[in-house]
């Protein structure tokens, strides 16, 4: 079908599921930070509109978070279902550093995550305050930990071969191998990005339907403030991580940038535009700018960048689809920039909640963080190929030898049970968004007598609002 093998199949069917799952801890990364920085706010003001915030968007936190555990919980089982032969090759690097995550991070989060939902008015203010940055620190230690793996396969050290396995013998070497500090602070920037855009976004929408009061005013100037402050954060982070890949996987960076060969010693040019063929081994209809590729990857105006024709054709990563995934990124990347100097003209004018060609530009960019996320996995992930551990182990080896009609069988029982379980999670969610905070939400209230308000059994009952109980209740239910 359609050319594609088993192999092929199984990559598509993880490619699948973890592009659904990265999207949650994104959003839980920047939330929970968000989270802590409004309650912080508001134990120091003691302004009640950062209170009101904090209970609106702890409820998507909420669903966001169960969603996140569900879909992770696949990832691992898919490195012993359809990855068994790399899991049996490198299971002693990549199993202690996910335990460790489990470990440290998740126990964390579940630690305290009760006590951040539920316990607003049973526990004391400062207690609870703690509460909620432990889980922000969980999210960001969980994030270590995955990085931290997945950089290892990116630019793999600290090991032996013995009998055909990986054997560790430096952890601090394998933990903090050479593209892990890049990695994890372009994917940790990213997420508190794609949550400004979020956050602005939801503003936007209920500025433009005429809802406007200070709750509101406050989202969309705090997602602005960080557009504007992390956004060119990300794009300085993003070159360092650029320079650090040209060192260890060129051709994953010649494969970005559509470059097949150098002509003498001229420097290498910056493709803007074209169509990488990989049959015919050159960029078509190709838009260059002279110089530039060297300006930017090597920092000199002399320098060359490799060529892919340097490397063996069964080396390559397949330019056509990395070369655009990361234009995607990039150009949502100054979509990014250009938004949060927009906003900080029309603070200065006073005009920054009324104009409508930014509140439509605003909403319009609300899945751009994501959005760029997913390209940036795809340049990462497929611009390593054809290694599934870099420069030691093929994708081709690595997998479990299932049959195509297996295969075929499973990917399409993961679309359909994706689409319908997040999709109506994802729908949820949508829904506390267009509801908008409520004003004086969460104050002290005399819970758990008779004919008082109880304490919700699961998390996602945090999340519960009024009407949409029954709603919440069957969500639960599913997941």
């Amino acid at each position: 079908m359609f050319g594609l093998e088993a192999l092929d199949l199984a990559r598509i069917q993880f490619a699948f599921t973890i592009s659904f799952h990265i999207l949650f801890p994104a959003i839980t990364i920047g939330l929970a930070s968000y989270l802590a920085v409004l309650e912080g706010l508001w134990l120091k003001t003691h302004n009640d509109t950062y209170r009101d915030l904090y209970h609106f968007w702890s409820k998507i936190f909420a669903v966001n978070f169960g969603m996140g555990v569900v879909s992770g919980l696949v990832m691992a089982y898919q490195f012993g279902t359809n990855w068994s032969r790399f899991s049996d090759f490198a299971g002693s690097v990549t199993g202690p550093l996910l335990t460790y995550e489990v470990l440290t991070a998740f126990f964390l989060e579940a630690g305290f995550l009760g006590v951040m939902l539920f316990g607003w008015n049973k526990v004391g203010r400062k207690l609870h305050f703690f509460s909620t940055v432990m889980v922000a620190i969980g999210t960001l230690i969980s994030t270590f930990w995955i990085l931290a793996s997945n950089s290892w396969m990116q630019t793999p050290q600290g090991y032996e071969i013995v009998n055909g396995q990986v054997i560790p013998v430096d952890w601090l070497a394998i933990i903090f191998n050479p593209s892990f500090p890049y990695r994890l602070l372009h994917m940790s920037t990213a997420a508190f990005v794609a949550t400004a855009f979020f956050v602005g976004s939801s503003a936007a929408w209920h500025l433009l339907r005429g809802k406007d009061n200070p709750a509101i005013r406050t989202m969309l100037s705090m997602a602005m403030w960080m557009a504007l402050i992390v956004a060119p954060i990300q794009a300085v982070i993003g070159d360092f991580h650029g320079v650090n890949t040209l060192k260890h996987q060129p051709a994953k960076i010649a494969a970005i940038e559509g470059h097949w060969e150098n002509v003498g010693n001229e420097p290498t040019p910056l493709i803007l535009f074209g169509w990488p063929d990989m049959k015919a081994e050159k960029t078509r209809f190709a838009v260059e700018i002279p110089y530039l590729g060297s300006l930017i990857l090597t920092h000199s105006l002399d320098k060359q960048v490799p060529a892919l024709k340097e490397f063996a054709p069964e080396d390559r990563p397949n330019s056509t689809i990395v070369f655009w995934s990361f234009r995607i990124m990039v150009g949502l990347g100054v979509l990014m920039i250009f938004t949060g100097l927009w906003s900080l003209w029309l603070r200065k004018r006073d005009r920054l909640y009324t104009s409508r060609p930014f509140l439509y530009m605003a909403l319009w960019m609300g899945p751009s963080g994501l959005v760029a996320i997913l390209a940036g996995w795809f340049t990462t992930e497929i611009g390593r190929q054809p290694w599934v551990v870099y420069g030691l182990m093929r994708t081709a080896d690595a997998s479990s030898g299932h049959s195509f009609v297996q295969m075929s069988i499973t990917l399409i029982m993961f679309v359909v049970v994706y689409f319908a379980l997040f999709g109506a999670g994802l729908g949820y969610m949508m829904r506390l968004v267009r509801k908008g905070p409520k004003i004086d939400e969460g104050k002290e209230t005399n819970e758990g007598g008779p004919g008082q308000q109880r304490t919700p059994a699961r998390p996602l009952s945090a999340a519960d609002d009024n009407g949409d109980a029954d709603h919440n209740h069957s969500l639960n239910k599913e997941i």
